[in-house]
């Protein structure tokens, strides 16, 4: 098949594509599912842990980021040899490993124990997400690639939508059976589920189309022809080695970018719940309405996604949900004593912050190709998450010296308009230049 021929999409690759998605989109996400689960439910966990270990707002915020210390460290390492060992064997691997450690975190009785457990996840889990998101870049051509990545962050906010609840039943209906606390059965329970799943990616997973039993020969070839023109078209435009994975300016402003979105993500992850229950309600009633903001983040962020595949534009749709975001923080800061108003405001933060996120993730592998997009993708995810070192410790800090969550939705605010900042200067580099000239071509 001719190089020309696969440049343009067949109406039967869209059929192509629904059928590759429909056998390895759900799997996956049932495996970011599990992993956003055990990462954020220490914010459960901490409406009883923290009064049971003695953990002040300020020592909670710090555990948590010990996570992102050790994610930070570990993540371009994980992805590199992703990239040598293949998908398949290092995200069982992932799974297992954080599995356990996920469930260990029962066992908590003292500061020190809270933060090497905490470093240790965060260890075991490093790589995990990139890793997918080049997964996925093997098995999908750009211009699909927007809204599977979309339906894959589904996991995210659906995370929060489906655990939220489960964790605060857990909380209330478990607590005190075999003489254990809720939130020690919160990790057990919620931590068994990865090592499981972790066994199954060695019989589900296959780490490129040629290799599954489930596509005709003709449409693996199809693949195969589709990605390999890709991959001569973005190294035709421009080409880059390695090191620019870690030196390119476009690299580390999307790097920048993504570090000011997950800083929002990660306050609401860590800090929904206490925001929630700050206006008096159960922790069952918690659960429940925590579950609303990540519904909301659900649908926009798959809409938003299949809107900027359709006009093939994802800097200003991303520019424009950070923008979103920045509004909703701003309404939960001024009006955090009307719940309702509050209640929309994180609505409407979640919706801005997980739209972005999902945009932002389409973009690395439309500009890089092969182990330097792995690893570029390993250095944007690995630097973006040092937000989480950051976000709980001043998160909490603002909360004690405070005294409620105000302060907190400025802090949130500020970041996403940063953000947008560094997303105009993104436009301004040679790599957004290079990439907006392939697609006229």
């Amino acid at each position: 098949m001719s190089t020309a021929a696969t440049s343009v999409h067949l109406p039967s690759d869209e059929a192509l594509m629904k059928k590759i998605g429909w056998k390895i989109l759900p799997f996956l996400m049932v495996l970011y599912f599990v992993a956003y689960i055990d990462r954020v439910n220490i914010a459960f966990a901490s409406l009883q842990m923290n009064a049971d270990v003695g953990l002040s707002s300020v020592t909670y915020g710090f555990g948590a980021s010990m996570f992102f210390v050790s994610y930070f460290l570990f993540e371009v390492p994980s992805n590199y040899i992703l990239s040598k060992v293949g998908a398949r064997w290092w995200i069982a691997r992932i799974m297992i490993s954080w599995g356990i450690v996920s469930a260990g975190m029962m066992f908590v009785r003292s500061e020190t124990a809270f933060y090497v457990l905490r470093f240790l996840l965060g260890m075991a889990e490093a790589g995990f997400f990139p890793g997918i998101v080049v997964y996925l870049s093997g098995w999908f051509t750009a211009s699909f690639r927007g809204r599977v990545t979309g339906i894959f962050l589904v996991a995210i906010p659906a995370s929060g939508l489906i655990g939220s609840p489960i964790s605060g039943l857990i909380l209330d209906h478990m607590n005190g059976i075999a003489g254990l606390r809720g939130w020690r059965w919160l990790f057990l329970l919620e931590g068994a589920p990865a090592i499981i799943l972790g066994l199954v990616c060695l019989w589900w997973l296959r780490d490129k189309p040629a290799e599954v039993s489930w596509l005709t020969p003709d449409e693996k070839s199809r693949m195969e022809c589709l990605l390999a023109s890709e991959r001569r078209g973005v190294e035709a435009v421009a080409h880059y080695r390695l090191s620019a994975a870690f030196t390119n300016f476009g690299v580390l402003l999307l790097a920048g970018v993504l570090f000011c979105i997950v800083f929002g993500a990660t306050g609401i992850a860590f800090f929904l719940p206490q925001i929630i229950k700050s206006f008096g309600y159960s922790n069952t009633v918690v659960g429940f309405l925590s579950a609303v903001p990540y519904f909301t983040g659900v649908v926009t962020m798959v809409l938003w996604a299949r809107r900027s595949d359709a006009k093939r534009e994802r800097v200003w749709h991303m520019s424009a949900a950070m923008l979103f975001g920045t509004v909703g923080f701003i309404v939960l800061a001024c009006l955090l004593s009307v719940h309702l108003a509050a209640m929309i405001g994180l609505c409407a933060a979640a919706m801005g912050v997980y739209a972005s996120n999902v945009v932002l993730w389409t973009l690395p592998a439309e500009y890089m190709v092969g182990t330097t997009a792995a690893v570029a993708i390993g250095v944007i995810n690995s630097v973006a998450n040092l937000s989480g070192i950051v976000a709980p410790p001043l998160l909490g800090w603002s909360r004690q010296v405070t005294g409620n969550f105000a302060a907190t939705g400025w802090i949130f605010a500020s970041f996403l308009g940063l953000g947008m900042i560094l997303t105009f200067l993104f436009t301004r580099t040679s790599m957004y230049r290079s990439a907006r000239s392939a697609r006229k071509v």
